[in-house]
């Protein structure tokens, strides 16, 4: 069928095996945050913004309601967050969040996936404190004045607003999640996307063999199931 259905079928089948992770990830997400707090979104704040993030990924409702289901069930196995530190090549710190049901197995292949790429598991702490934790949310741009609403949703939390395309992103400190959502709702501002993330003090600008060697080992740690995040502190 030629060169141009195999690549397309490539694309194809990467895509899929994409979409197959994000689900994945935001399953357990909102398994253990209904294990957390309840089945109850309206009374979950982890919850909601779990169920937000499948919706802005097209994740199917039946896929929602098995996720929260899986919290209540007994047979279902239990998952434990786990954070995992070390050093990639080329004095690239690395910060790995992980959802696991066993961690005799994860920690094997974390370890692995740094040996094979010449970098080294650490232990807790010793990359941690080189990230800095926040909150973030997307909404759509609409017709708002970004100075006026940075102004309004200070006293609720946040920190910064930039404008991507058709949304606009804003910042907080991990501990503000809750009172920025609330800020949201009270002037009622549709949440697309809402996250926790780890931002990186200090980046470190590498080459493109260097950046290689990055990628290689980060594609490793993504691919693992039961790995929900991956930071580092390449430029």
């Amino acid at each position: 069928m030629g060169r141009a259905f195999e690549f397309r079928k490539e694309r194809k089948m990467k895509r899929w095996a994409a979409m197959s992770k994000t689900f994945t990830r935001i399953g357990k997400e909102i398994t253990m945050a209904a294990k957390e707090g309840g089945p109850n979104p309206e009374n979950n704040i982890r919850l909601r913004m779990a169920i937000q993030n499948a919706k802005s990924a097209n994740m199917p409702k039946d896929n929602v309601e098995r996720a929260i289901k899986k919290a209540t069930d007994k047979d279902t196995s239990e998952y434990k967050e786990i954070v995992y530190e070390g050093y990639g090549p080329h004095g690239i710190a690395i910060l790995v969040e992980t959802a696991t049901d066993n961690n005799t197995r994860t920690v094997a292949n974390v370890r692995s996936y740094f040996n094979k790429c010449d970098g080294s598991l650490g232990t807790s702490g010793s990359v941690e404190f080189l990230f800095e934790r926040k909150c973030n949310f997307k909404i759509e741009k609409k017709e708002f004045d970004i100075e006026e609403l940075e102004l309004e949703l200070i006293d609720y939390g946040v920190e910064e607003l930039f404008e991507e395309d058709e949304y606009i992103m804003i910042y907080g400190d991990f501990a503000e999640f809750g009172n920025i959502q609330r800020g949201l709702d009270e002037k009622n501002i549709e949440i697309i996307e809402s996250n926790y993330e780890r931002i990186p003090l200090n980046t470190k600008e590498l080459n493109e063999e260097e950046q290689q060697d990055i990628e290689k080992l980060l594609e490793k740690l993504e691919e693992d199931d039961d790995v929900q995040n991956v930071y580092h502190t390449m430029a």
